[in-house]
């Protein structure tokens, strides 16, 4: 079978298993797994920035504080519909993206990592500043709270149309023009690529891509969105979740979200004796040992699979 037959064949599979999921899961679980959901919008939206045009960013949990924050007060102050403000989520941080790419335009490497932390650092910030408007330390309350059963819908259904269109943008033109950007920025030029066009694009759709995570993540925490929620942990959980996946690839994306999504949960219940923070140190132990079993993350470990399985004689194949 072919190769492209085989990611069809995987996806629809997936979406089935996804389909009837909620209907054998607890609602507990179905939080949880809406959870996983949200995590994958967000680092599908960072794959495309750092894995596909090789930017680096620590700064996507700003991002989702700007969606989860639309949606919070839209629903309060408005009653919007709660489809409509993660579409506007989408818009606004589109547009945000697209102005932080252009400084980003003169920043490359650590240097741009640097700028974008500086980004997840200060935005948590402006709810404490603006009060008012934005509720302070109280955070903001939306005036709607959904099921976990609604929300795992919402999450994956978003999840799967996301997932769409970035394959649609990222195996044509576009695409193309992002992975000459990562691969050499001399050759891209010389190549007819505009660099700023397509480098402050991969921003904008990126952003775009976590301000609609970060709107599922204000409902799945019924609706509140607080500054506390959106901290530096939570972009650096997204690239975890990204190099888990592994960088340049649309495939392990599911595996990257699982791992950040559930992680925390399961190693809460390790024992971890003489340690307060034993969850984080079970975490972080966790990531090393992923990172040095799978340094090309779950993709990479499925492109050895494969290459593997292609140079064993045709005789020994089942």
């Amino acid at each position: 079978m072919k190769p492209s037959a085989v990611g069809l064949a995987t996806t629809v599979v997936a979406g089935a298993v996804l389909a009837l999921l909620p209907f054998a899961l607890s609602s507990y679980h179905q939080g949880l797994a809406a959870q996983v959901g949200v995590y994958f919008i967000a680092i599908l939206g960072l794959n495309i920035l750092t894995g596909y045009s090789g930017q680096i960013s620590i700064g996507h949990g700003a991002f989702m504080a700007i969606g989860g924050y639309t949606t919070a007060i839209m629903s309060r102050d408005h009653r919007t519909n709660l489809i409509l403000t993660m579409l506007m989520a989408l818009a606004i941080c589109f547009v945000l993206g697209l102005v932080v790419g252009l400084p980003a335009l003169r920043l490359s490497g650590v240097y741009l990592a640097l700028a974008t932390f500086a980004l997840a650092v200060s935005v948590p910030q402006l709810p404490l500043k603006f009060s008012t408007f934005l509720g302070g330390s109280n955070g903001v309350q939306s005036a709607e709270t959904v099921t976990h059963r609604w929300l795992y819908g919402a999450s994956w259904t978003a999840a799967a149309i996301l997932f769409v269109l970035a394959w649609l943008l990222l195996r044509g033109r576009t695409g193309r023009a992002f992975r000459a950007i990562r691969d050499s920025e001399i050759a891209a030029t010389s190549s007819g690529v505009r660099l700023p066009i397509y480098k402050t694009l991969a921003f904008g759709v990126s952003a775009a891509y976590a301000g609609v995570a970060g709107s599922l993540y204000v409902l799945g925490t019924n609706g509140f969105a607080q500054p506390n929620e959106f901290g530096v942990l939570l972009s650096l959980q997204i690239l975890v979740g990204a190099a888990v996946a592994g960088l340049g690839s649309l495939w392990g994306v599911l595996a990257g979200a699982a791992f950040v999504g559930l992680l925390p949960t399961i190693s809460k219940d390790v024992p971890l004796v003489g340690s307060a923070h034993g969850q984080d140190v079970v975490f972080g132990l966790i990531v090393v040992l992923v990172m040095l079993l799978l340094p090309q993350g779950f993709a990479g470990f499925l492109a050895r699979l494969a290459r593997l399985r292609a140079a064993r004689p045709a005789s020994d194949r089942p």
